[in-house]
């Protein structure tokens, strides 16, 4: 199984690249991941909110296999543990899931094409955050869960 984490907007800021590429070399420790920082449109400025997010959705749609397992965050979606987290991502792997993509909308969300494409819709907390710090958290939280199914000790260090 394969992870991806997709996030719409600007590459990393400093302040969250060195632990985005920290806890991402550490999930390859178990799985293959990566992350595509995907632009936001170039006339974005022009767009409304409604366009903006349209035209994301798009490019979105576009990058998806049919076969990828799209996980959603999004503050409506399902909240769970870092428990629930380990034993969702052994599920999908249980499941044979080939390539998991983890997805960080825009900075108004997804269009309605990509939420009803999404397999799972995963809520990080009732807490809103800044996108840049949302990738350095779900970065976090997957390597954390991924070392919960092993059985490790950084859970509870």
């Amino acid at each position: 199984m394969k992870l991806q984490f997709w996030a719409i907007g600007k590459s990393h800021e400093p302040y969250v690249k060195e632990g985005v590429e920290m806890f991402t070399k550490r999930i390859t420790n178990y799985y293959p991941a990566e992350w595509d920082i995907i632009a936001t449109p170039k006339n974005a400025a022009t767009l409304s909110e409604t366009g903006l997010k349209k035209k994301e959705g798009e490019i979105i749609l576009q990058g998806l296999q049919k076969d990828d397992y799209l996980v959603l965050l999004d503050e409506r979606g399902k909240q769970s543990s870092s428990e629930g987290l380990a034993a969702f991502l052994q599920s999908r792997a249980n499941e044979s899931i080939k390539n998991i993509i983890f997805l960080i909308g825009g900075a108004y969300g997804v269009s309605e094409a990509v939420m009803q494409r999404a397999n799972h819709k995963w809520s990080l907390s009732q807490l809103v955050f800044p996108h840049q710090l949302v990738r350095l958290i779900l970065a976090e939280q997957v390597y954390r869960a991924c070392s919960i199914n092993r059985n490790e000790k950084y859970h509870h260090s």
